[in-house]
């Protein structure tokens, strides 16, 4: 078989319980519940940080983001960016070796450097959809101050940014036939992250009242990091019942149904183009969200599986098809090295993800975080079958069951019942900081987790 062509499919902010095939009661995604079946679904994927920028320069460069050094989102307080010159990133290396590379859509790697300097070729970028839309004298899409929550947007469905865009990664695949060497493709979306704008008949295909809340709505904060209670306040929400919740989750549901539909014209694409059968397709998302979830927005300051846990799904002809596997994984670490094997090429050194072409053999994952927009503040996570530990610097720790609580309500850091299991974890936490050489962990942090 000649290397196969890549098609990555990322969206931002997707929840991995928003998905037909993960079991939500409403949500309809044929396409994606279809590449599933015909794929592997991953039921333990992670990310590696639950924020866009550190999330996706983790997906270029196959490192954590305490490795690349880019851990906050340069909109918020960037401290430091990617360097293409020091760090080899999976786009840079694909493209030496022959494959023609091109990113569509949402970029949010870098504010100074484009697609073109981390070594992609061509690269069409979501803020041209603003342009279009002007020119085809459509009123401008909401902005986020004046608008987080979301509304209709009173456009057709084909003049939707999700539509402009999948049209973008079309002909992207159509001028790959045309050539005679291999693709990598990645076509990212902004949806479904807040605000969520669908158009009808998505816009209404979700009656609010048939919404039940999630697993982790009606926190009370009793026991936890007094941040999360602030977080309420910040985003005037601290009096909101379900009702008031039910539409904006229901606009999100629309919202993905209608990028669900998008992703069928690409993947449909591929079958016309005769590209399906050599193609290695990812879908995935570079973190979760709230969306009302403990009566919290977006994704800062918490480690709930509502923003770590993330939908992955892969198709390649050398994985079992209709196959669901559980084993633990970071997406944004392993997809770098799985392309690379993929393709026959030696992943970098650099690289510390496992190629998930053959299965991890993992008991745990991690995910770390070191705030944005309001501050610095640093948190890690371990996450294994049952337990979750969170280690907040600053602020009381956390440790759920999540075999009894799922929605992970009760936090069980100070229950003496739970003590062995808190102390297995801070090891396992320390050694993984030690691996991976997280400044985080020094003479006087490492006295917090042996104590």
């Amino acid at each position: 078989m000649n290397k196969p062509n890549i098609l990555q499919i990322m969206s931002d902010q997707h929840r991995f319980d928003c998905l037909g095939v993960n079991g939500h009661p409403l949500i309809q995604t044929p396409s994606l519940d279809r590449l599933a079946a015909e794929g592997v679904n991953f039921t333990n994927a992670f990310t590696p940080c639950p924020m866009c920028v550190p999330a996706r320069c983790s997906f270029l460069t196959g490192q954590w983001p305490s490795q690349h050094g880019v851990v906050f989102n340069y909109d918020g307080e960037t401290l430091k960016q990617l360097s293409p010159d020091t760090t080899p990133t999976v786009s840079g290396v694909l493209s030496e070796t022959g494959y023609r590379t091109a990113q569509v859509g949402r970029w949010h790697v870098d504010s100074e450097r484009s697609p073109s300097d981390f070594g992609f070729d061509h690269f069409q970028s979501d803020w041209d959809y603003h342009a279009w839309r002007k020119d085809q004298d459509l009123a401008p899409l909401p902005t986020m101050p004046e608008c987080w929550s979301g509304q209709t947007d009173d456009v057709a469905p084909e003049q939707s940014r999700l539509a402009w865009s999948a049209d973008r990664a079309i002909e992207e695949l159509e001028t790959a036939v045309t050539e005679n060497r291999p693709f990598f493709l990645r076509w990212h979306t902004v949806e479904p992250h807040l605000p969520c704008f669908p158009t009808e008949p998505y816009a209404s295909m979700y009656d609010p009242a048939d919404i039940e809340p999630w697993l982790g709505f009606g926190d009370t904060f009793e026991s936890k990091p007094d941040i999360q209670r602030r977080m309420l306040g910040a985003w005037g929400v601290e009096n909101w019942t379900w009702e008031k919740w039910a539409p904006i989750v229901a606009r999100t549901l629309g919202l993905i149904t209608q990028f669900d539909h998008e992703i069928g014209r690409v993947l449909a694409a591929l079958d016309r183009f005769g590209l399906a059968d050599n193609t290695l397709v990812a879908y995935t998302s570079d973190h979760g969200d709230m969306c009302g979830s403990h009566g919290m927005v977006d994704k800062h300051f918490v480690m709930y599986d509502d923003v770590v846990r993330v939908p992955l799904i892969l198709r390649h002809p050398d994985l079992s098809a209709g196959t669901v596997r559980d084993d633990f994984l970071s997406n944004a670490i392993d997809l770098p090295s799985t392309f690379c094997v993929a393709a026959g090429i030696e992943p970098p050194a650099t690289f510390t993800g496992q190629s998930l072409l053959e299965p991890t053999g993992r008991e745990d994952i991690f995910a770390t975080y070191s705030g944005n927009q309001f501050g610095a503040y640093s948190q890690r996570m371990v996450h294994d079958r049952r337990w979750k530990f969170v280690w907040n610097l600053t602020d009381i720790n956390e440790l759920y069951d999540l075999e009894t609580d799922p929605g992970e309500l009760i936090n069980r850091i100070g229950d003496p019942s739970a003590a062995a299991e808190l102390a297995r974890l801070k090891q396992r936490m320390i050694s993984w900081l030690e691996s991976v050489q997280d400044p985080m962990l020094n003479c006087f942090t490492r006295k917090q987790l042996e104590s």
